[in-house]
């Protein structure tokens, strides 16, 4: 009989899509310094504000995991 807490399983598998947006906000970053340098603190500011959206995310959904366990 297995036994433990489905919530984080459920976690686990939610945490895929923000490591997923992650390295698709860098990559668009990457790729835009690359084809404009001058660009780069625009650029640089609107990645991490996506980065801090994105990993809330994730921060909220390890929340829930706690709650509803």
């Amino acid at each position: 009989m297995v036994e433990g807490n489905i919530a984080f399983l459920g976690y686990g598998i939610a945490a895929i899509g923000p490591g997923i947006g992650i390295g698709l906000i860098f990559a668009a970053y990457i790729n835009g310094v690359a084809r404009q340098p001058e660009s780069r603190s625009v650029l640089q500011t609107i990645a991490f504000t996506g980065f801090a959206l994105t990993e809330a995310l994730a921060i909220l959904g390890l929340v829930f995991a706690f709650l509803f366990k």
